[in-house]
């Protein structure tokens, strides 16, 4: 349904832009990070005890997360069994940037089907080989299958699609559909009041497949102008669409006095020759839905829900007919000086209804105005006008597998804003409508009604997951927020020790995929080596809880995620935030990127400079590395195989415990060591030791320099580095003689034995690296049944064997039931309907990584985390028992 106003259901009212219920303060301060309350979906729903609405019911979204490969597309891959051959093999499914592959030849045998990463495999448009001279041959297994090869190809291939080369290549290598659509892409918009006009527009912006787009023509003075569709709307076709259909080019009525008719012109030619230099893939196109004729005429009766007027339903007539897929429909106005309003609509326009719908659900309808009489009936009404109703078969049914339900909460467009998008509260569920209440918008604009269909609703998460800003629900102000800035540098007590770079030892360099897209631009694993040295910024429990690696992919990206990763493991987030924002080098080819970090409930934000080139990766990491204070190889390009060529853990015992840690006797400096130590600048009154039971992370044990600030409440009044008494209970190897804690828990030992055990399955398992290390939460016990887990009963011989998975069966060979049922045997059973809808089998478990579980399972850090420990654990069980 198409409107000149506004669409469904609500009046065009330009409200303030509100951020928490109040107006943002502006700091002028260029150099200071300001502190804010940042909204998270996921403590919220806890406070609250709310339910998100299932993903599932968000059809739209669920497509654009889909690959831009299909099942049934033919492509020529690298053939393993001969050398310098391919042959051609159909997509059977695609998991992310996976792709299952079948060769052409073995018909319905599942056998040899086989998982292949569409960044590194040698993938190739079909007529590849004819083109370049390559040999086309099919797999030994079936060579003796057909005698004549040549005519199964033929046969094979007729009617068949080909995968686009652009995907393959290039690129748009692996992207998804909706990432297909880039700033500048040229489309074809239809007129909101005529649908055999359209014009061309322009992609401003695309935030997961929600474009911002401009007609053709104006500029940045008509922002006003701009509209907000989602990419699978019906309005949107590609450019070229009017012509092929003999449809009309003009300018939309409402802005034609705009410009000059030259101008129009000019602007159309401009927009034509910019869209064939960098033509929109037709990929994007493919699951766009056309609307299926109706059989409505003109004269007859329906209920509409009001683009006009907020929350109201009200008769509406159909007034033209343009042809077998659109039609006009017009408000219902008995009174004397009535001004038409109406808008297109076609049979899948969400928010038009039958006659008596609203009767049959309760639903108050409006009587038209102008309307004589103290209640409205249908038949009557009917009867007076001579006019007939819809009939149901006018209107689809496809709503009725969606399940939202009252009370559910989801994100929306303000339709009074059209860019904004706020968090969402379902308050009734009537048929396909839904009556939701928009938070952080002011009464009485919060309300509204949406069609279970519309493109304008999104699952808990979207904003997030896409990068866009998403209006919070208002909060009770007691009294006026202070304003924190984080930038001051801490006092030191000592000069910052530096870290000289020694020649590499010991470590195993992975080099870069030469595969691999953009190989300039792209990095391959870059290693938390958690058994170096983290120094005083960062906590080395919440390091152990890091994956082993992040990558391969774009540099930035990778670097991104680690330094994130990096800054929510440090005792003061916002003071590595700090430390980071300094780094800098002239020879560097960067890229700023927005990092924050996030301490009790606030959020910090600051721009870092990140490298963009691979060859730089190392330098930048030993330079990150420095600042921080902690071992040059804690995060690199390079794997610590066994001992730390830096002898970080001398360092760790020695010089940084003598200057940063408990006032306590120390035995002298060795000579050549640094012997002067710093006096305090203050000296605080000793604490006495008070104990409380806290919620702890699974693996919290820290082994850092004695006296680095924990996280607790006392600490933040810390300074870092500083002299003053610690409150830490963790225990130190290094204060023989001091007073010592006594802990009742085996856990700290435990979790280091835990950390030795990861780092020998490393050693069995090659260069297979494991990405995650968090230790269950769940307790042991629960499952010391299943057959996933360690046998019970025998005397271990050593605490690091506890974690170590044991499996019965080569992970290769398990079917997609058998990967569910170990997910399920994991404190991530909570996804195995994920891994069950997405035939994820044993290889294709076995080639999970944390960015493809984070783009196709579409999961936050801390889940997807989670769940590569688990993979991980498989992957090191699968090199111990099965690969030798």
């Amino acid at each position: 349904m198409q409107s000149q106003e506004q669409p469904l259901a609500l009046t065009a009212v330009t409200s303030r832009y509100s951020t928490n219920g109040k107006e943002e303060e502006v700091n002028t301060d260029a150099e200071s990070m300001e502190e804010e309350v940042e909204f998270n979906w996921e403590e919220y729903m806890e406070e609250t005890g709310a339910n998100a609405a299932p993903h599932t019911t968000f059809k739209h979204v669920e497509v654009s997360l889909q690959s831009s490969f299909q099942p049934g597309m033919k492509l020529e891959v690298a053939n393993k069994s001969s050398p310098d051959s391919y042959w051609v093999a159909t997509i059977i499914t695609t998991c992310g940037q996976l792709l299952l592959l079948r060769f052409s030849g073995y018909g319905d045998d599942r056998k040899a089907d086989f998982w292949c990463d569409v960044m590194t495999a040698e993938l190739h448009p079909v007529g590849w080989c004819t083109q370049n001279n390559k040999t086309l041959m099919p797999p030994e297994a079936i060579r003796e299958k057909y005698s004549d090869w040549t005519e199964f190809l033929v046969q094979d291939l007729t009617g068949s699609r080909t995968a686009p080369a652009n995907l393959l290549e290039g690129p748009l290598r692996g992207k998804n559909t909706v990432d297909l659509i880039v700033e500048g892409s040229v489309l074809e918009l239809q007129d909101v009041s005529g649908p055999l006009q359209y014009w061309p527009v322009r992609v401003l912006q695309n935030v997961g497949g929600r474009l911002r787009l401009r007609y053709s023509g104006l500029s940045e003075d008509h922002q006003a102008q701009d509209s907000w569709l989602f990419y699978l709307d019906v309005r949107l076709r590609p450019l070229g669409w009017a012509l092929e259909n003999q449809l009309a080019l003009e300018p939309p009525a409402g802005l034609r006095s705009l410009k000059s008719s030259s101008d129009w012109q000019e602007a159309l030619q401009e927009a034509q020759l910019d869209g064939q230099k960098s033509p929109l893939p037709l990929e994007v196109f493919k699951d766009h839905a056309d609307p299926p004729k109706h059989s409505v005429r003109t004269g007859m009766k329906l209920e509409m829900v009001s683009p006009w007027e907020q929350l109201q339903i009200c008769p509406v007539s159909v007034t033209k007919v343009y042809n077998d897929f659109y039609f006009q429909v017009t408000l219902d106005d008995l009174s004397p000086d009535a001004k038409p309003r109406f808008v297109v609509c076609h049979a899948h326009s969400p928010g038009i209804l039958p006659v008596q719908w609203s009767l049959k659900h309760g639903v108050t309808l409006e009587r038209p105005p102008g309307f004589r009489g103290h209640d409205f009936d249908w038949a009557d009404y009917l009867k007076q006008s001579g006019t007939e109703a819809a009939t149901d078969a006018c209107f689809p049914d496809t709503w009725k597998n969606r399940s939202f339900a009252k009370d559910m909460w989801l994100e929306a467009v303000n339709p009074h804003r059209r860019e904004e998008v706020c968090v969402a509260q379902i308050t009734q569920v009537r048929g396909r409508l839904l009556w939701l209440r928009l938070e952080g918008v002011a009464k009485p604009l919060s309300e509204c009604i949406v069609d279970v269909e519309s493109m304008d609703i999104f699952p808990v998460g979207w904003c997030e997951a896409n990068a866009y800003t998403l209006t919070p629900p208002f909060k009770p102000v007691c009294q006026k927020q202070k304003k924190i800035a984080v930038v001051q540098p801490e006092k030191q007590l000592a000069p910052p020790p530096v870290l000289e770079p020694t020649p590499v030892i010991s470590c195993q360099p992975v080099a870069m995929d030469p595969g691999s897209a953009n190989g300039r631009y792209c990095c391959s694993k870059i290693f938390v080596n958690h058994r170096c040295f983290s120094g005083p910024y960062l906590n080395k429990g919440r390091i152990a809880e890091l994956p082993q690696a992040v990558g391969p992919g774009k540099c930035t990206l990778v670097l991104k995620e680690l330094l994130s990763m990096l800054i929510n493991a440090a005792y003061k987030p916002g003071r590595v935030l700090k430390e980071l924002q300094d780094l800098e080098d002239q020879s560097w080819d960067c890229q700023e990127e927005t990092l924050k970090a996030k301490y009790k409930g606030k959020t910090y934000r600051s721009t870092i400079r990140i490298v963009r080139l691979a060859d730089q990766i190392a330098d930048f990491c030993r330079k990150v590395c420095v600042k921080l204070q902690c071992c040059p190889n804690l995060f690199s390009p390079l794997l610590i195989a066994d001992k730390c060529p830096e002898n970080c853990s001398v360092q760790t015992k020695t010089k940084y415990t003598y200057y940063y840690g408990k006032k306590r006797k120390l035995s002298k400096p060795m000579a050549g060591e640094e012997a002067t130590e710093a006096k305090p600048t203050r000296r605080r009154k000793k604490r006495k030791a008070i104990f409380v039971q806290k919620k702890r992370r699974s693996s919290n044990v820290d082994y850092t320099a004695a006296g680095s600030p924990q996280d607790s409440e006392e600490d933040e009044e810390l300074t870092l580095q500083s002299g003053s008494e610690g409150t830490s209970s963790e225990p130190r190897e290094d204060n023989p003689d001091g007073p010592s804690v006594e802990v009742n828990s085996s856990r700290p030992r435990r979790a280091a034995s835990l950390r030795r055990a990861f780092s020998t399955g490393e050693a069995a398992g090659g260069t297979e690296a494991p990405e995650g290390r968090r230790r269950s939460t769940r307790s042991l016990s629960t499952y010391n049944q299943n057959k996933y887990q360690p046998p019970e009963g025998q005397d271990m011989q050593m605490d690091e064997e506890e974690d170590q998975l044991v499996l019965d069966r080569n992970p290769l060979e398990w079917s997609v039931d058998e990967v569910v049922q170990f997910i399920n045997s994991t404190d991530c059973a909570s996804l195995a309907n994920i891994f069950q809808e997405q035939d994820i089998d044993g290889q294709a478990l076995l080639l999970l990584t944390l960015p493809t579980v984070q783009e196709c399972m579409d999961l936050k850090l801390g889940p997807a985390i989670k769940l590569c420990h688990q993979i991980e654990r498989v992957k090191v069980a699968f090199y111990r028992q099965f690969a030798n």
